[in-house]
């Protein structure tokens, strides 16, 4: 269930069963000790009339509260609210988390959103009690936790990878919050969480080029049980660039741009603490960190709720048979959304193994190497990461080149890459979805299937039925379900908010002929055999 639906008495039955489900949907402050918890906090249950519940950490901070010393509140999953809410605080959330306050202040975040600076901190603290700069903080603050429990970083380290502009003022806030000197948090952490070291030499991360001053690091990226990894790492995997990506069925790698410079890393699967995915990364400048982290976490769609995904799923028995086949699959998102752009349009109307031959050949020509001749390490099957996909300047060098098919595919291709490097055009996730498709589809070329697409991988937008896809009227046939568009709208109401859940597993059920590519087909609907049909 999702936090916005929760009654008191949902968050209170919640708190007395010690719910590790709902930690960091809502935070508990108890009026009698001053303190504020998460769901799971393992302290005696407070009587309820002792209670209130907060929508985010740093209202009940605002409130006069401080944080639990024993569940470290700050610490736990992000609130899977901030994936589906369409809204100014969902979409300003999403934004917060990808350090936007950090780099261009709350005048930049407000003006992404198209609102004043004032405006716009009377709507969060209407919505979430507290700002922008105290949300922002709260998730320095949070992101300063986990650095603290799960790393062997130095302190000073710790408070510029978390967004600090200073260690005084990284030292001021963890005493604030906490009640604790940030060595203190550190050492009350150790049992929960698991430190881990960087290994002398970590798979093709050590092999890259990204300058003297990378910074390699691993933590551990806590979500909500159940987590379908193997679907994750497939779906990676079977659309993994040359170059650019290596995935396996159980690890990913990739190198990335963030706004200090290029960056590399790699998740996995890590037994050494339960619910978590590893991260091991290495950074041109450490204050990337939360950036990175939060786009890992939403290409895994870490924050998500399965209970709620789930149990709506099953309103239809052979729907239900899936889920229970595959329980928490999870929606793939983007860690970089102008290159989700592009996959999209070149992935209309040809299969997931032609597309993927398309962007590999666009990222070797075009793409940035980031690995030395002399000094490359293999990955699986003798791949390695060596470059960094495109920027959309390089691409609008390229003109006609970019694409070895249809001349108006090229056209398209490159007027949107003039578009975003000139910022005529500007991705993000926290666009709000009916803009986002509007812009999108004003250029020749671009359709509601790849407006459609681009929703759902780079806002996470839970909502979104791709009816003109070929693959996933089939996959809808063959379970049972309307593959006519009209018919498979009405039909597939029941499952909203979670229509892009419902697709994956549509998907997943398209007949192997389908999925393998009729273009005949694809092309008589004038729609796109899309390229993330699941293998």
């Amino acid at each position: 269930m999702a936090s916005t639906n929760l009654t008191g008495e949902d968050r209170y039955r919640a708190i007395l069963a010690k719910d590790r489900r709902f930690d960091g949907q809502f935070i508990t402050a108890v009026g009698s000790t001053g303190i504020y918890c998460r769901p799971s906090c393992p302290a005696r249950t407070p009587k309820r009339e002792n209670v209130t519940f907060y929508p985010t950490s740093a209202a009940a901070h605002e409130a006069g509260y401080r944080a639990c010393k024993r569940c470290l509140p700050d610490a736990a999953p992000g609130d899977p609210a901030w994936n589906v809410r369409g809204d100014v605080a969902g979409r300003a959330m999403r934004l917060i988390a990808d350090g936007v306050v950090e780099r261009e202040g709350v005048s930049g975040l407000a003006a992404r959103l198209g609102y004043s600076s004032r405006h716009l901190g009377r709507v969060l603290t209407a919505e979430l009690g507290a700002g922008p700069l105290a949300l922002a903080r709260a998730q320095r603050a949070r992101t300063a936790a986990s650095l603290l429990a799960a790393t062997e970083l130095g302190l000073a380290d710790v408070a510029f990878a978390a967004g600090f502009a200073s260690v005084r003022q990284f030292n001021e806030t963890v005493q604030e919050v906490f009640q604790l000197t940030p060595t203190r948090v550190r050492e009350r952490s150790r049992g929960r969480f698991t430190a881990v070291g960087w290994p002398a030499r970590a798979a093709s991360g050590s092999g890259l080029a990204l300058g003297d001053a990378t910074v390699p690091l691993t933590l551990a990226l806590v979500y909500r049980e159940p987590y379908d990894a193997a679907g994750v790492f497939a779906w990676l995997r079977e659309r993994a660039i040359a170059g650019v990506e290596v995935a396996s069925e159980s690890s990913y790698e990739r190198s990335l741009s963030l706004p200090g410079g290029p960056a590399w890393f790699g998740v996995d699967e890590d037994g050494s603490q339960p619910s978590s995915l590893r991260l091991r990364a290495r950074l041109t400048d450490l204050s990337d960190l939360q950036t990175l982290v939060t786009r890992v976490r939403r290409l895994f769609d870490l924050d998500a709720d399965p209970a709620a995904i789930d149990g709506a799923l099953c309103v239809h028995p052979a729907i239900a048979e899936r889920v229970r086949l595959r329980p928490g699959r999870r929606l793939p998102g983007a860690v970089d959304p102008d290159e989700m752009l592009f996959r999209a349009i070149i992935g209309q109307q040809i299969t997931v193994s032609a597309a993927r031959t398309a962007l590999g050949r666009l990222a070797a020509r075009a793409g940035t190497s980031l690995a030395k001749d002399d000094d490359v390490v293999e990955t699986t099957g003798g791949q390695a990461v060596t470059r960094l996909f495109p920027s959309a300047s390089a691409i609008a060098e390229l003109g006609e080149e970019s694409f070895a098919g249809p001349r108006s595919r090229s056209a398209t291709i490159t007027s949107v890459a003039e578009a975003l490097a000139s910022g005529e055009l500007r991705l993000s996730a926290g666009d709000d979805v009916g803009e986002q498709h509007a812009a999108l589809t004003a250029f020749k070329g671009i359709g509601d299937w790849t407006a459609g697409y681009v929703s759902m991988r780079v806002l996470g937008n839970p909502d979104v039925l791709l009816t003109g896809d070929v693959a996933l009227r089939s996959g809808a046939k063959a379970l049972g379900l309307p593959s006519e568009p009209r018919q498979l709208i009405e039909a597939a109401e029941p499952f909203r908010p979670w229509r892009s859940y419902l697709s994956l597993h549509l998907w997943g059920a398209t007949p192997p002929r389908t999925r393998t590519g009729d273009k005949k087909s694809a092309v008589a609907q004038t729609t796109p055999l899309t390229t993330e049909t699941p293998a």
